[in-house]
């Protein structure tokens, strides 16, 4: 007869044995190869603008189911602070950045400093031309903004005095952006971009700016945000000046934008996979920490979303996507 202690034994054994798989299945890609802890640092543009603030929630929330930890830093906007923030990242020799510029200018600067210090960044959304990010993840911006602009082209027949609410001038967002719709207008003579103005992606900077262009160009009944933030600005600024019916579209699918498209505050947005890019952008570090190749731009599509489609701007808001 055997013994029970050997029964007992070699449970404990077998348990001690799948115990240590299953930590080491789990360790596989939450550490580096030296054995580190993987820690992701997030520098944000601005957790003011509901766009990077999904970002952050989704970097987060994905990072946890696996393990990793992340510290977040918040420019507020300003370039310089950013700068500073990735200098203290480098100095905690974080294993990779996840990185949103603040703005156009020395937007390289980071990412050369994080690349001498051999720790791999990942830009979401802004991509410095002088220095890109190992991966580039963002909308494929010059197309969505085509799409938006043949539905305005076809709600106008053609026709209409158009009015640009452009943001920060010169980041990826707004140069492509430009061009897309630009597109879009070149197969559309007989509408006229009477004024453009930067509002730098801000909603009460834009409705200054669209006041302005409101008493220079009464004429204007299309009012194009390059960000939903700005067109709600255009929107106030119609509402104060004469109420008139003007066609009045945004970008990004933020919450308050997609509460404007289905209470008809504004007409249309297209709404940005941000839940998603902040998943794919903590994807991505963990397949470079561990020596994957990942595709230098991963660019995805935007969604049309007009005031006639109230259902879809419900699921939006309850999951964004």
């Amino acid at each position: 007869m055997k013994s029970p202690y050997r029964w007992i034994a070699t449970g404990i054994v077998a348990t001690l044995a799948l115990g240590a798989t299953a930590c080491n299945r789990d360790s596989a890609g939450t550490t580096t190869a030296d054995g580190k802890p993987v820690t992701i640092g997030l520098a944000v543009a601005n957790l003011q603008a509901d766009f990077f603030n999904q970002i952050k929630q989704s970097v987060e929330a994905e990072a946890k189911k696996k393990g990793v930890k992340v510290v977040v830093a918040d420019a507020r906007g300003d370039a310089a602070t950013q700068v500073n923030q990735i200098q203290d990242f480098i100095s905690r020799q974080v294993s990779a950045i996840i990185y949103i510029p603040a703005g156009a200018t020395a937007a390289g600067v980071p990412v050369k400093a994080a690349t001498k210090a051999n720790i791999p960044v990942i830009t979401v959304d802004r991509n410095p031309e002088d220095a890109p990010g190992k991966s580039f993840i963002a909308t494929d911006s010059v197309a969505a903004a085509k799409t938006l602009g043949e539905w305005v082209i076809r709600q106008k027949d053609g026709k209409g005095q158009l009015a640009i609410l452009q943001g920060q001038i010169g980041t990826t967002p707004q140069v492509d952006r430009q061009k897309g719709f630009g597109q879009a207008l070149a197969g559309a003579p007989g509408i006229k971009v009477v004024s453009q103005q930067t509002a730098d992606w801000a909603q009460d900077k834009a409705y200054s700016v669209a006041q302005d262009m409101l008493q220079a160009h009464p004429s204007i009944d299309i009012f194009w945000g390059q960000a939903d933030a700005m067109a709600l600005g255009a929107a106030q600024a119609v509402k104060s000046a004469d109420g008139k019916k003007r066609l009045i579209v945004g970008f990004d699918g933020d919450v308050a934008g997609l509460k404007a498209v289905r209470n008809s505050t504004i007409d249309a947005t297209m709404v940005q996979q941000t839940q998603k890019m902040g998943r794919m952008s903590v994807d991505s570090a963990l397949n470079i920490i561990n020596g994957k190749t990942v595709p230098a731009t991963q660019l995805q599509p935007a969604f049309l979303l007009t005031k006639d489609d109230a259902a879809k701007a419900d699921q939006y808001i309850k999951t964004h996507p």
